[in-house]
């Protein structure tokens, strides 16, 4: 597998050098706002400009210029993904080839370490003690690849286990988040529950597992606070680490919860919101979602549930979109300051007003009333 690495490898310098860098020169007049004296930085994002995430950045960006207006112009391309993950992935790609990568662009989370490793983007300029504490530590993990700080995202996403009221006409009491529910007692929960939700002709729990990406990111802490891994620690190898003991005991106790029929072999649309379900594994975007659509919904957030030798290790999914200054500036300082304003804590204001998505800064959610 190394050796195929470093044949790939090869095959993009050679590609690289043939090609040649074609980075588009713009001059002062070529773009509306941007004037002699300026250090012009272009930037890509991933969405398209009308959605309500799009529209955070182009505001972001339009700040960023106000605020650093004769030093420093930004110059924002809207490349949208398509329905299969491509288009903005697939303009990277061939641009890393034939040259020509913006200044700034986004990547989602976990690209950072192929991102870094293949050069395709370079470390920020040093950020101060005070910098780095303003961002979530898991923001810090997922930009950092061999110690240095690659990216910052202006978004965090998790996944969290969500209960409503009925756990309490159920006398079920919720843990702190230094005692989380073992996979046994979660179980017996569960079970506890079941002559309840039949009554209100529902389950315990609304557990579906959704297709692609999504199954993995909201139940790997499962396999983690078991013990087990996905992959080996250098990324090469799942044989013995996929199909570990460990994980076939997650994947039995998945099996169980079925089997028991504490959840519904099939999706069931609004199976928790319509209170069919006293339960729900679901996104950080859900919370918006019953306060927008469920108001009457009181709505609350137990700690993953953890394997019955748990060590103490928490586990959470995390991690989304970010920014990064490319291999191809010249102009690291002026991209570095452009990534930490697309990230900052007025970004992360935005995108909560505007995207509903969560902010990446402590005082932006100071900032934000729901919190």
């Amino acid at each position: 597998m190394k050796k195929a690495k470093l044949i790939l490898l090869a095959g993009l310098a050679i590609a690289v050098s043939l090609t040649g860098c074609q980075k588009k020169e713009v001059k002062p007049g070529d773009v509306a706002g941007y004037d002699e004296g300026e250090q012009y930085l272009s930037i890509w994002v991933h969405s398209i400009e009308d959605t309500p995430e799009g529209q955070v950045y182009r505001e972001s960006v339009d700040s960023f210029n106000e605020k650093y207006n004769g030093k420093y112009f930004a110059d924002i391309e809207f490349i949208p993904r398509n329905d299969s993950g491509g288009g903005y992935s697939d303009k990277v790609n061939s641009s890393v080839l034939s040259g020509g990568l913006p200044d700034v662009l986004t990547l989602d989370g976990p690209n950072v370490a192929a991102y870094a490793e293949n050069g395709i983007i370079q470390p920020l300029a040093e950020l101060t003690e005070e910098e780095r504490g303003e961002y979530l530590e898991s923001i810090l993990d997922q930009g950092t690849y061999n110690d240095k700080l690659y990216a910052l995202g202006v978004m965090e996403s998790s996944v969290g286990l969500y209960y409503k009221d009925i756990l309490e006409e159920a006398g079920i009491e919720v843990p702190d988040a230094d005692h989380p529910w073992t996979q046994t007692e979660f179980m017996d929960i569960l079970k506890k529950l079941k002559p309840l939700m039949d009554e209100k002709k529902g389950y315990p729990i609304d557990m579906t597992f959704p297709v692609g990406e999504a199954s993995i990111y909201y139940y790997a802490p499962f396999i983690w606070a078991n013990g087990g891994n996905l992959v080996s620690e250098d990324g090469l190898t799942v044989d013995g680490y996929f199909n570990s003991e460990k994980n076939v005991e997650v994947m039995n106790y998945f099996h169980q919860i079925v089997e028991n029929k504490y959840m519904s072999e099939a999706p069931i649309e609004n199976l928790f919101e319509s209170g069919r379900a006293a339960f729900k594994f679901d996104g950080a975007w859900e919370v918006n979602t019953i306060y927008e659509n469920y108001p009457d919904v009181n709505l609350g957030v137990a700690p993953y549930v953890v394997g019955d030798d748990w060590d103490g290790e928490r586990y959470t999914p995390t991690g989304s979109w970010a920014f990064a200054a490319s291999s191809e500036t010249d102009n690291i300082e002026g991209a570095t300051e452009l990534v930490k304003w697309m990230s900052g804590v007025e970004s992360g204001v935005r995108i909560w007003n505007e995207a509903k998505s969560l902010p990446s800064t402590y005082k932006a959610f100071e900032q934000i009333n729901v919190f």
